[in-house]
Formats: structure tokens, C-alpha cells, sequence
């Protein structure tokens, strides 16, 4: 009898590791049903998960940049919903939070200001030797350091910007925005820090024939700048403009670009004819001993002055902070020595 009930045991053992396996295989391919049960090898299979997370994770912090997706694969959250369902991390962040509370509370909680940019020089870049540099990258890190938090930097996509910052993926702009009405309006923004203008940006080749007349020719800029504002009308012209953008590529055709580096690649690569870009941008990026020594800044129309400035949520306690840190930076000589570095110096508007 004893042997009988060994042997019913046994079978009813394997057959337990049998439907463990199948489980097993379900949840390696999405089943969230069986990811409780998991066997042996779904356990191994976490475990390389995991460490493959670590290292990741270690990548990132070396380098300070974290891309809009390596975020979201970093930190668990998704940008809309998660497989269960549930409300994505940064919506549950927006929520936590109601009108009056101290954004200076919550960034210094913890321990960090995530800044959202794209990648242009000189404001954000990677030089040759693939380090982060930049002046808004030292400029960020130098106030970070003051205030006694850590900054880092994560690449969005510009047209989402007030998206992000508001569904706290983010906490700043500092990425050479151009401060306008509405900015002004549904951000805070901090004291203006930079001037710049629009400028054209054509191959030397063809310079003289696309700035006789630029009818039917194609313009790129990047989507959700100011290039792009100043073309289609959305950003009013004020009194310091004397030629409107609007009116001058009235009968151009417009592309949009997801960065004023891609609407450089685009003239370059004969897609576009022309750019319009930050002056900043395309004295620093266009010219000899540059990736675009082919083409040209042309800034003989004056499409009117922009002032760059720091962008915050809206009633945010951390513009004055960051205001008052620069302050201190300008008296110890920092933001001249930065600027200096990127031949900004001339551009500063200063203290």
C-alpha cells in the first residue's frame, strides 16, 4: 500500500513539473496570468533581466543623458498606460501633486533636477571625444551644484515639451528656448540669459540663388522652435523685427524637422534648400573645420531678436532659486568663463 501511494505521488509530482513548464513558456511570451508561477528558468531568465537593468542603469549615469526611451525602460513608467492598465509613472506623479505645493520640495526630495533638451551645439552636445559638453550643459550642472542637487539630462522631443515638463518627465527646459508670449504664459521662465536670432542656412554653392528668392523652394526647421513659430505666424513678430518670416516664406514649402541638427543634415544632403535655425546654433555648428563646411550662415534678414531663458512649471518656486544661483555665478566669473569656452561670450546678456 505504502509503495502505491509512493508511486501516485511521484506521478502527480511530474506531472506538476510538466504544467510548471508550460507555465513557464507563457509567461516568457507576455502572459501576465502564469508570471507569479514562474519556474526555474523564467527565474534565471529575470535574473539576467535584471542585471542587464544594472548595467543599463550604470550606463546611464556615466554619461548623465538619458533618451526619452531609455527613461521610460529605466524607471518602469510608460508613456501612456502600463500592460496591467494602470496609470503610467509620470501620470501618477502629475496627480500626486495639487495646486500650492513647493516644486523646490519635490525636486530637492529627490535629490535631482531632470533637465529636457536636444541635442544642438553649443548649447547641448556630445563632442568628438562622445563627452557631454556644452553651455547649458555646464551651466546646469554649475547651478546643480550650488543648489546641492544633482542635474540630469534627458533627450525629448521639442514639439512635446510642455507635455513633458508638465507631466513631471521632466523639470526644466534648458536647452536654448526662446522666451515668447505664450511661453511666458503657460511656463515660468527665468531671467533671459542669451541673445539670438533666426538665421538662414544654405550651401555656399547656392547661396546667391536661394537668397534672391526663396519661392517654391523648400525650408526646414526644427518642429515646436521658434524657426518654426516665426514661419507659420504663431509666434507674433514684435517690434524689434523688420523682416517677418512669415511673409518672406509665404510661397516656400515647409517641413518640419525633430531638431535644428536634422534640419541642418537636410540641406546638406540637397532634401531641403534652406534652414532656418538659431543663430546660435548655426554659427557653432556651420563653417570650416565643421560636419557642414559646405554651407553657409546667411543672417541678412533680421528676423528680430530672441532672448533664451529657462523654462519651469507653471508658478514653479525653483525660478527663483536658479535665478539667484546664477546671480552668484556671474559675480564668482563662472557664466563669462563658460561662455567664453563657446565663443558665446559677445551673445551673453549680462548681469
Amino acid at each position: 500500500m505504502k509503495r502505491l501511494i509512493a508511486m501516485a505521488l511521484t506521478a502527480a509530482t511530474c506531472l506538476s513539473l510538466f504544467t510548471g513548464c508550460g507555465g513557464s513558456g507563457s509567461s516568457a511570451a507576455g502572459s501576465s496570468a502564469d508570471a507569479g508561477s514562474a519556474a526555474g528558468t523564467s527565474s534565471a531568465v529575470s535574473s539576467a533581466a535584471s542585471e542587464v537593468s544594472a548595467a543599463d542603469e550604470s550606463s546611464s549615469a556615466q554619461s548623465s543623458v538619458v533618451s526619452g526611451a531609455d527613461e521610460t525602460s529605466a524607471s518602469g513608467e510608460a508613456s501612456g498606460t502600463s500592460e496591467s492598465g494602470e496609470a503610467s509613472g509620470a501620470d501618477e506623479a502629475a496627480a500626486s501633486t495639487t495646486e500650492g505645493d513647493s516644486d523646490w520640495e519635490y525636486i530637492s526630495g529627490k535629490g535631482k533636477l531632470v533637465v529636457g533638451m536636444t541635442l544642438f551645439a553649443p548649447m547641448n552636445y556630445y563632442d568628438d571625444s562622445n563627452t557631454f559638453v556644452g553651455f547649458d550643459t555646464e551651466m546646469a550642472t554649475a547651478v546643480c551644484e550650488k543648489l546641492g542637487i544633482e542635474v540630469e539630462f534627458v533627450e525629448i522631443n521639442w514639439d512635446s515639451k510642455e507635455i513633458e515638463l508638465n507631466s513631471k518627465n521632466i523639470d526644466c527646459l534648458w536647452n536654448g528656448m526662446c522666451i515668447t508670449p505664450e511661453r511666458r504664459e503657460n511656463m515660468s521662465i527665468s531671467d533671459p540669459y542669451l541673445n539670438n536670432t533666426q538665421a538662414i542656412v544654405v550651401k555656399k554653392d547656392r547661396e546667391a540663388d536661394v537668397m534672391a528668392s526663396v519661392d517654391g523652394l523648400t525650408v526646414v526647421a526644427e518642429q515646436g522652435s521658434t524657426g518654426e513659430g516665426k514661419l507659420q505666424g504663431t509666434i507674433e513678430d514684435d517690434e524689434t523685427v523688420k523682416v517677418s518670416a512669415k511673409e518672406y516664406f509665404a510661397k516656400s514649402n515647409y517641413v518640419a524637422c525633430d531638431s535644428m541638427a536634422k534640419a541642418l543634415m537636410e540641406v546638406k544632403a540637397g532634401t531641403a534648400d534652406l534652414a532656418l535655425v538659431d543663430s546660435v546654433c548655426a554659427l557653432a555648428m556651420v563653417g570650416e573645420g565643421t560636419d557642414y563646411d559646405d554651407m553657409v550662415v546667411n543672417l541678412d534678414n533680421d528676423f528680430g531678436l530672441q532672448e533664451y531663458g529657462i523654462a519651469f512649471r507653471k508658478g514653479s518656486d525653483v525660478t527663483e532659486k536658479v535665478n539667484a544661483a546664477i546671480d552668484e555665478l556671474y559675480a564668482d566669473g563662472v557664466v563669462e568663463e563658460i561662455a567664453g569656452r563657446y565663443g558665446l561670450t559677445e551673445m551673453l546678456i549680462k548681469k
